[in-house]
């Protein structure tokens, strides 16, 4: 299986809607890819608050409609990142886009853990509550968003629920870099399953971005790590490791919390 992470730049010089059709480019030039992942919020930047709104865009909106086009013309499967969305009977959603390689909605995952501490994320969108799985041909996609990437019962949860591939894009500062390669590992070996975590280049209202995005195997090792600047990421893996990993060393299999109620 072939995946590319498009590590997009975002800079406050480019319109939005430039940026959407330079990405709708990019993704037309993986034809050949089987997976193509974006970042998290690309159109606005993921630390441009004041963004959010003026910016959010309903489901089916001008996102949705640029990058199922480009899924259908590119013949992959497309996780598109994700937009601020805005939902017309509440509030914003940092919501994720998957579309199937001719184009069709595959899935959609509002973002559940908010980042921001009582402050921009955490107060202007609302929490996503379900989890959310894909079934490729080939293996069984897990989505979460940059902030989720520190609660592992979320990816725990994913497994449970036939996860072998854990997809992640983010707008990860670059003050935390060391957290975003540590957790990515972290989350690969304790679930025996694909990391594949795509970032953000560029500085999003004044915070510079970690880029840096990684694919990580079930054992943990690397496969495949970008710069710090915009670059697309590609790299082959074969997703019956997981499979294999996980009868080799079944350490899942001896799982004890979360299983059954303790005993008082």
């Amino acid at each position: 299986m072939r995946a590319s992470l498009i590590q997009i730049a975002v800079n406050e010089d480019e319109s939005v809607d430039s940026r959407r059709q330079r990405v709708a480019a990019l993704v037309r030039e993986q034809a050949g890819a089987d997976l193509v992942v974006l970042p998290e919020l690309w159109t606005t930047g993921a630390f441009a608050y004041e963004e959010f709104g003026r910016e959010a865009e309903p489901l089916e909106g001008p996102t949705y409609e640029t990058m199922a086009k480009a899924a259908s013309d590119a013949g992959v499967w497309l996780h598109a990142g994700s937009i601020p969305e805005r939902d017309p009977d509440g509030p914003l959603y940092n919501t994720s886009l998957i579309f199937s390689p001719s184009g069709e909605p595959a899935a959609a995952y509002r973002k559940i853990h908010r980042f921001g501490f009582d402050k921009g994320e955490a107060v202007l969108m609302g929490a996503g509550r379900d989890l959310v799985t894909v079934r490729l041909p080939w293996t069984t996609l897990g989505v979460a968003t940059c902030y989720d990437l520190r609660f592992p019962e979320l990816f725990r949860s994913l497994v449970d629920a036939g996860a072998e591939t854990l997809v992640i894009p983010a707008g990860w500062p670059e003050r935390r870099r060391a957290h975003w390669t540590l957790l990515a590992q972290a989350r690969a070996v304790e679930n025996q399953a694909f990391v594949l975590a795509c970032g953000t280049a560029g500085t999003h209202a004044g915070v510079p971005q970690a880029g840096h995005s990684i694919v990580v195997d079930p054992w943990g090792e690397v496969l495949a790590e970008a710069g710090p600047d915009e670059e697309v990421l590609t790299v082959d893996f074969d997703p019956a490791k997981v499979a294999a990993t996980r009868e080799q060393f079944p350490a899942l299999k001896d799982r004890v919390l979360g299983l059954e109620p303790p005993r008082r």
